[in-house]
């Protein structure tokens, strides 16, 4: 089976479902922003006459600033297997909240690392280990066993997922220049893009499993 995937598709891909779903989305980035963003400004605020209530409100936004990416993540995996996406999503993952924390705290090692040895070993690094979250997301993997399987999937497409990861980062800076507004367009259609490009790349055991009914995970390690 090919691993590979072509990068037209995958923005043709997520162009179509943010425009079938443009008042969702919307909806969707606003309450994603002000969870997100609301905690942080109301810790800067008091933090001269509570700073440890500041600290606080500050672990907890960055805990529910982990659990709405994992949603974030879901819904749009949800999209790409022809399901609708709901608010409620943005939860839903909260259970994996230790295992994403994890994974993302050696994810970012291992990309430092590679960094401080000549740059180009981080970028490889990253692009080879980026679709952990996804694994830890859609498969339930623990994050050593999701690191793995990132760098398996991802093997053999890294030029492709450099070129790739460029344009969506150009998609993003054209939104950003439309007053902003263009964000809530952008960011959906590379969200949904890239979730697109991470079904892809799944093995063919992996791509069974999501038209099996009474569908069985298999051993991802053996797989």
């Amino acid at each position: 089976m090919s691993k590979k995937f072509v990068i037209s598709d995958a923005v043709q891909f997520g162009w179509d479902i943010t425009k079938s779903n443009i008042g969702f989305f919307i909806g969707l980035l606003i309450v994603a922003s002000l969870i997100q963003y609301v905690p942080d400004t109301v810790a800067a605020i008091i933090e001269a006459d509570a700073p440890d209530l500041s600290l606080i409100i500050r672990i907890a936004s960055y805990i529910l600033s982990a659990i709405i990416g994992m949603g974030l993540i879901k819904i749009c995996l949800r999209f790409c297997d022809d399901e609708k996406g709901e608010f409620s999503d943005l939860f839903s993952c909260y259970p994996l909240f230790f295992e994403y924390l994890i994974g993302l705290i050696l994810y970012g090692f291992i990309v430092v690392v590679g960094l401080i040895l000549l740059i180009i070993p981080g970028i490889i690094w990253a692009i080879k280990f980026q679709f952990f979250d996804y694994l830890i997301v859609d498969r339930g993997l623990g994050p050593i066993d999701a690191l793995e399987k990132s760098s398996e999937i991802t093997r053999g497409v890294k030029w492709d997922l450099f070129i790739f990861g460029i344009l969506l980062g150009i998609l993003n800076l054209m939104g950003f220049l439309c007053l902003l507004v263009g964000l809530f367009v952008t960011i959906p259609v590379t969200m949904v893009a890239m979730a697109f490009v991470y079904r892809k790349l799944l093995p063919e055991t992996y791509q069974e499993y999501y038209t099996d009914p009474d569908r069985q995970l298999p051993d991802p390690v053996s797989v």
